[in-house]
């Protein structure tokens, strides 16, 4: 698919929980997301950043850029989608399987991306490339291999 092309549903790839802040990413294959808070047992609640996602598409192409082998959980995203385009995607909400996470902004990337690979934080600074960050709208359980898709409002 090129770049250009929009896909109208994607896929749920990887969930990671941050039990606590700068601590390990545990990859769990389900997760409760919880309205207003996030990701339950991550350390990040509540807040505009309840919940952060990552394109695995775009991280395949960081990684080219600067020659790197990082696995996508050196992002430190809570989730890795696939098919679904997350660039300006602002107020938009995004539903992953029954549950809804509204999109409130960009995520940029920190100085732990320059100490994960060197010139990983310049390439990940344009547009959308860090991911996206948003409020959870509904309590649920996402899955692995869950459905990705825009919800027209």
């Amino acid at each position: 698919m090129s770049k250009h092309t929009r896909a109208t549903e994607g896929r749920l790839e990887a969930i990671w929980i941050k039990r606590t802040k700068r601590g390990p990413m545990d990859c769990v294959e389900q997760a409760t997301l919880e309205a207003g808070k996030g990701l339950v047992g991550n350390a990040n609640q509540g807040g505009r950043r309840q919940v952060t996602i990552l394109e695995r598409e775009i991280w395949a192409e960081l990684m080219t850029e600067v020659a790197g082998a990082l696995p996508p959980s050196a992002r430190r995203a809570n989730l890795l989608i696939h098919g679904l385009s997350l660039s300006r995607s602002r107020t938009r909400v995004l539903a992953i399987g029954s549950c809804r996470i509204r999109i409130l902004g960009e995520t940029r990337p920190c100085e732990r991306m320059e100490e994960a690979w060197p010139g990983l934080q310049a390439a990940m600074s344009r547009s959308w490339a860090g991911g996206a960050f948003g409020e959870v709208l509904d309590d649920g359980e996402i899955l692995v291999g869950d459905p990705v898709r825009w919800v027209e409002e």
